[in-house]
């Protein structure tokens, strides 16, 4: 079985490896992509990446996902805590979802303690760095062998 996932990421993970290394550590978006689609040819899943600052570019790629995905990750980022059209593109999505962020988002600021995603995801991955993103691959993986159900 060859399953097509998408990984999706919000604001400023374009700019891993260079801001805030305490928070999100010293990989870089590229060396992020490369990693995670070395990973899906381990485990057999085909993996698209997508990245954006906009919120509505955001909700687009989600709702294009719809009918060509089988699975997605997405790490909404500053938007996890504020975009309700982000939150309702993926309630549509019907389809496994796992919500990732590299930092623990409990362990931060009060603001970033409420995800407005969480509701309507699969799971979530939250505080393991990058690894979290190969974690979630492994999770999705098994979720399309039905062991994570």
């Amino acid at each position: 079985m060859n399953n097509k996932i998408i990984i999706i990421n919000g604001p400023n993970l374009n700019l891993l490896g260079e801001r805030e290394q305490s928070q999100y550590g010293s990989t870089t978006y590229e060396k992020l992509k490369e990693n995670c689609s070395k990973k899906g040819q381990e485990v057999g899943l085909e993996i698209d990446f997508a990245q954006s600052n906009i919120e509505g570019e955001l909700v687009n790629i989600i709702q294009d996902a719809r009918k060509k995905f089988d699975g997605m990750i997405i790490n909404a980022a500053a938007f996890t805590h504020t975009s309700v059209a982000i939150r309702d593109a993926l309630d549509l999505f019907k389809k496994p979802i796992i919500e990732l962020h590299l930092s623990n988002i409990y362990k931060r600021e009060e603001f970033r303690h409420k995800s407005l995603i969480s509701d309507v995801v699969t799971g979530g991955i939250f505080g393991l760095g990058a690894e979290g993103y190969i974690l979630a691959i492994i999770s999705l993986q098994k979720t399309f062998q039905n062991e994570n159900r």
